[in-house]
């Protein structure tokens, strides 16, 4: 009896369970689609619609506008360098600095640990990072995108726990057969840290890719403008379309659909990118963060 009321408990547990993650999966993913569906709705259908998830009469006059000129491949290519080359960077300098920090007989580690946790609380603000970039010669350039954020002070403070966390005998196995310290990095601690360099990876990624406010502040020739100032451009020329509102007050200007595929158009290159590393993603935010 006491073992068909805990399988009983178990069902009613997992049946609220499951009901709860999929009521949350449905509420997270539905603004997604409205989104989709707007985007390929015409903008009477849209105005027509309060909550709209598949247009009746498909459009791509959304699509046709923003992609109507080449400026806006050379733009997805600049965020594509951006974003490749900029993680690398970023992940080639953060995984150094963790490893070093992860070492306990490094001498000043608590100083050094100290003002990195400093930077998560104080910066030095906008006018006077947008000064060292400029006496730097680095305005106008795209290394103004990456080497103002090479580090990132919590993404290198979750690498250097999930170095702390790893066996210290392989470290020293290592040692007694002669490697250094780069060679235990690169040979041995990268490689079965994966899950959390893939993690950290994704994060810096994702940074790259949503470029904004540094590329306004940075970059004043049009063509190295990343993707999200682009799109954010082609929204603002959309917005500022003369209509008259009298005669149209039941249809929307064409901005409404652009601004619905201008976020599709940002968000799906970084969706088609989750799924193959969603299995590391999981793992590393875990083992990285969680001892034991």
């Amino acid at each position: 009896m006491a073992q068909q009321r805990i399988s009983a408990g178990n069902r009613v547990f997992d049946f609220f369970n499951y009901f709860l993650l999929g009521l949350l999966a449905v509420i997270t993913v539905l603004p997604f689609i409205h989104v989709v569906g707007s985007s390929f709705a015409t903008s009477a259908e849209v105005a027509s619609t309060k909550f709209l998830l598949f247009p009746t009469e498909f459009s791509l006059k959304a699509y046709e506008y923003i992609f109507s000129t080449d400026t806006i491949f050379r733009a997805l290519g600049v965020s594509v360098i951006v974003t490749v080359g900029g993680t690398l960077w970023s992940m080639f300098f953060s995984t150094l600095t963790a490893y070093g920090l992860s070492r306990r007989d490094l001498v000043g580690r608590r100083v050094i640990n100290f003002l990195i946790v400093f930077t998560l609380l104080f910066n030095g603000g906008m006018i006077p990072t947008f000064l060292v970039v400029q006496q730097t010669g680095l305005l106008d350039t795209l290394w103004a995108l990456v080497i103002p954020v090479t580090i990132n002070a919590f993404n290198m403070i979750i690498l250097r726990s999930f170095f702390l966390n790893l066996p210290q005998g392989l470290e020293e196995s290592a040692k007694i057969d002669g490697a250094n310290d780069f060679s235990i990095l690169f040979r041995i601690v990268i490689p079965i840290s994966l899950p959390a360099i893939a993690t950290i990876s994704l994060f810096y990624a994702v940074t790259y890719w949503n470029t904004y406010m540094h590329a306004i502040l940075y970059l004043a020739d049009a063509d190295k403008w990343p993707v999200q100032v682009l799109l954010r451009q082609i929204v603002v020329l959309a917005s500022g379309m003369n209509y008259d509102a009298e005669a149209y007050s039941d249809v929307p200007p064409p901005e409404v659909t652009v601004k619905m595929a201008t976020i599709v158009v940002a968000t799906v290159p970084v969706l088609l990118v989750y799924p193959f590393l969603q299995k590391y993603f999981a793992k590393g935010a875990l083992l990285g963060s969680v001892k034991g």
